[in-house]
């Protein structure tokens, strides 16, 4: 699994039009935003509280995938999710990415939310698949499974493993060392 696989479950023709750019433009962006997401997730599943919130929310998300229109995604519950992922860094990571010339007329506070449930059910089903057994045996070991699914998701071991320009955003956006 990897991060082309949040691209084939988000219709991005329709959130092209609906935010009135190009699908190139729009498959930048949810590529952008589908790593910052991850990267946020990531970063949450490093501490056994941040793990534990994220398997919890998990739950809620199995079985759901992608969506055929910008309108059959729950956009309210992407905003939370948001919320959770970003904490206080929302506003400014949501301006950070705005502000990219490759994504230009993209608003990443609508996107985001777009494609939060999205990346939660993927982690989710594929959480799912890998079965873990015991989730309060893993969440000291840096998230454990959770941990291991977002890293294969970014392409590698985690945010800082990504290689060039998403692990390099991403340690921009959350104040890393790339």
């Amino acid at each position: 699994m990897a991060l082309d696989d949040i691209l084939r479950q988000v219709p991005v023709d329709d959130i092209a039009a609906k935010l009135g750019v190009s699908p190139d433009v729009a498959r930048s962006a949810v590529e952008q935003g589908g790593a910052v997401l991850l990267g946020g997730l990531a970063k949450n599943a490093s501490t056994a509280e941040g793990s534990a919130a994220i398997e919890n929310a998990l739950k809620r998300h199995e079985g759901r995938g992608g969506a055929a229109t910008v309108d059959d995604i729950d956009q309210t519950d992407g905003g939370k999710i948001v919320s959770h992922i970003l904490g206080a860094d929302e506003k400014k990571v949501t301006e950070k990415l705005t502000e990219s010339k490759e994504t230009a007329g993209i608003d990443f506070g609508a996107l985001l939310p777009i494609l939060a449930p999205i990346v939660m059910g993927l982690i989710a089903n594929a959480t799912k698949s890998k079965t873990a057994p015991s989730s309060t045996s893993e969440p000291r070991s840096g998230g454990g499974g959770i941990g291991e699914i977002i890293g294969g998701l970014l392409g590698g071991g985690g945010a800082s493993s990504g290689g060039g320009g998403i692990g390099d955003l991403l340690g921009g956006l959350f104040g890393g060392k790339k």
